[in-house]
């Protein structure tokens, strides 16, 4: 009997979703007789409208090294899946019916937080689900980690680093804007690895006076640049608990475009320091996998294979403690892993005399 197959990738991309979709085929293809892997095109878009085809093996060479997804990606916000829109479409109804259409045995859902969301809702509905945790955040429950965010780690590094040959060579402030909405795990990594003086990050509000004072006395003792990683998402203590939308709309009013600008303007005005601020942006999230993804996304690949094959639904694998294994989604879905203030690395940074702005 064949074994039908569906993969599709969710949210936003990464380095390693390739690594991830070659693993599950790969492993699939080695493990079990008579397998048929049916690609999903733009994610959960495309499992709602029908578009899917039969992947050939061949397609499955090739692109371990490759960034991006050969299945595009569409973000279809979970909060939407079960309204009705102006097209008058029930979107669970349609993945269900599709999914039966493609006569699927499994569907493997390579995304993140939202993605486990969607994953988990079909699994509800009586479908057999898989999920892959990617996300340069860092920030899916139940996992060490996810693949694309040592990527990610990377090339946010490399940014810092190239940062400090110009920030030292004119004597400047520079802000280094890393991606990071909610949870500041990349942040946090890069601001370590890459030797930032100062590192903000969502879970931990910070004091733009600490900050100010940071910058004010590694120029007195003669340094004349500092470095500040912030999360695009980093948050001052008296902005704890709003709203994004409302702080957006908050430093619109006051004229800044981001929470970068506003700081820079806020050093530049107390110290006099010539402070400039960096966004790499998608960078981040492009090019091809580390080493490190590669593997990892491979073993969650490989993992959700033997999964399959062991007819275990319902869940998402997991790296715990250097070992593969995998988490009910209902235990996942909902659920985001954040950095807590008493966090090892946190420690670690703190003691190597890094300002969080506390």
């Amino acid at each position: 009997m064949t074994k039908r197959i569906g993969i599709l990738t969710s949210g936003g991309d990464c380095p390693g979703l390739n690594a991830a979709i070659r693993g599950v085929a790969k492993a699939a293809y080695e493990r079990m007789e008579n397998v048929e892997i049916i690609g999903v095109m733009d994610g959960f878009s495309g499992l709602i409208n029908g578009q899917y085809r039969l992947m050939k093996q061949d397609e499955f060479s090739g692109i371990l090294t490759l960034g991006g997804t050969i299945l595009g990606t569409v973000r279809t916000p979970f909060k939407d899946m079960r309204k009705i829109g102006d097209d008058n479409v029930d979107k669970v109804a349609s993945m269900v019916r599709n999914y039966e259409s493609m006569k699927l045995d499994c569907l493997c859902t390579l995304g993140g937080n939202g993605t486990h969301k969607t994953a988990n809702l079909l699994s509800e509905e009586g479908l057999n689900i898989i999920g892959l945790p990617k996300t340069i955040d860092n920030d899916i429950w139940g996992t060490d980690v996810t693949f694309g965010f040592h990527t990610a780690v990377d090339i946010a590094t490399d940014v810092i680093d190239r940062i400090h040959t110009t920030a030292a060579s004119h004597g400047r402030v520079m802000i280094v804007e890393v991606m990071g909405n909610k949870a500041g795990w990349l942040t946090l990594y890069a601001g370590i690895a890459g030797g930032a003086d100062v590192v903000l990050i969502p879970e931990m509000p910070y004091d733009r006076g600490a900050v100010i004072e940071a910058v004010t006395k590694r120029a007195e003792r003669g340094k004349a640049f500092s470095i500040i990683a912030l999360a695009e998402g980093a948050l001052r203590n008296d902005e704890a608990g709003m709203k994004r939308k409302e702080i957006t709309k908050k430093l619109a009013g006051e004229g800044y475009r981001s929470v970068s600008d506003r700081l820079a303007h806020a050093i530049e005005s107390a110290t006099g320091a010539e402070t400039r601020v960096v966004v790499p942006g998608h960078i981040q999230r492009g090019g091809s996998p580390s080493a490190y993804d590669r593997i990892l996304a491979t073993q969650f690949g490989v993992q959700a294979a033997e999964l399959i094959y062991r007819k275990k639904f319902g869940c998402t694998v997991a790296l715990q403690k250097s070992k593969l294994t995998q988490n009910p989604l209902k235990d996942v879905a909902g659920k985001t892993k954040l950095v807590a203030p008493a966090d090892d690395m946190v420690r670690i940074a703190k003691n190597m005399g890094l300002c969080f702005g506390d």
